[in-house]
């Protein structure tokens, strides 16, 4: 029987779909070490837009990416769901924004979640709570640590806080952000040096909503994470600090720590001109990482397929 109308373009889109993930991800992922195992896994921030365009579009591309990779999760930094978070565990975000639109096979992986300001316009509990009915969606507290095995003899401890309580501006607008006034950041922060100092990991990684600096002209560069949080990520010989926040992609580096923004999950935002960091890019989109023994490699990734860049990040210490 000779193939249908129909038959040619399922195949003609398949193999274009294939010749995409191919330049999407070359198949040496640690082009420097080979033979190495590495932990593979998604970036994505500031995406809950119930499903428009550029959120469709960066959620296609991930799906793409994690399934060449193998990806063992996805960390989502914040502002999940727009402009108000959510109001319950009814709320239709959960379909519009967060069940339909990452329904690939290969995001039915861990989401490890933080909260962002947008979220905080809405309740937190619910976002607290969703993880105990929905598996894939892991936010076991406001702040928390998690410890993954990269090989026999190498881990990676991830640390994945909440920056928003930590921003004055925030306080100052108690009607907006009512959970705000009581959360204690001091608390938060105490609890970070001591992980960090207690972690025995090879690879230590921090995550949060805001960056520290940033070439968004949105936002741009956070105060209080520059002047709390920073010093701290310093001190235990953090290799990389991952925020969102600021809607583009970007790559930075303050001494020996990499900081990354992947803020682009559904829209973008303009960025200085001219550069003033390696790599910095407004444009939807989200970054794949890949953490071997010796190196992580960062690889930005826009809505419609195209590798940007690559961050090489040895590690330190």
């Amino acid at each position: 029987m000779s193939p249908t109308r129909r038959d040619f373009v399922r195949t003609i889109f398949v193999a274009s779909q294939a010749a995409l993930v191919s330049r999407l991800v070359p198949d040496d992922l640690q082009a420097d070490e080979p033979s190495a195992q590495a932990l593979h896994f998604a970036i994505i921030g500031d995406w809950g837009r119930q499903g428009r365009p550029d959120q469709r579009e960066v959620a296609q591309q991930m799906a793409l990416a994690c399934e060449k990779v193998g990806a063992s999760f996805v960390v989502s930094v914040g502002d999940n769901f727009y402009e108000r978070g959510v109001t319950s565990l009814e709320d239709d975000h959960w379909q519009k924004s967060f069940e339909t639109v990452y329904d690939a096979p290969s995001l039915q992986v861990p989401w490890y979640v933080i909260l962002g300001n947008h979220d905080y316009a809405g309740k937190c509990e619910p976002q607290l709570e969703y993880g105990k009915t929905h598996p894939r969606w892991i936010m076991p507290a406001r702040y928390y640590a998690k410890t993954y095995s990269i090989d026999a003899t190498t881990k990676l401890e991830c640390f994945y806080l909440d920056t928003c309580p930590f921003v004055k501006e925030y306080h100052d607008r108690p009607l907006e952000f009512v959970e705000i006034p009581a959360q204690d950041s001091a608390a938060q922060l105490k609890w970070l040096d001591k992980a960090l100092a207690a972690s025995t990991a090879e690879w230590k990684l921090v995550f949060g909503h805001h960056p520290a600096y940033s070439s968004g002209l949105a936002h741009g560069n956070q105060p209080e994470v520059i002047e709390l949080i920073l010093p701290l990520l310093h001190k235990h010989r953090v290799q990389a600090y991952i925020a969102g926040h600021d809607h583009d992609l970007e790559h930075l580096k303050v001494g020996d720590l990499d900081l990354i923004v992947s803020g682009a999950g559904s829209e973008h935002r303009p960025v200085k001109e001219p550069a003033t960091s390696p790599f910095s890019q407004a444009c939807s989109g989200f970054a794949m990482a890949s953490v071997g023994p010796h190196e992580m490699q960062v690889r930005f990734i826009d809505n419609a397929g195209t590798l940007l860049y690559t961050a090489k990040v040895p590690r330190v210490g």
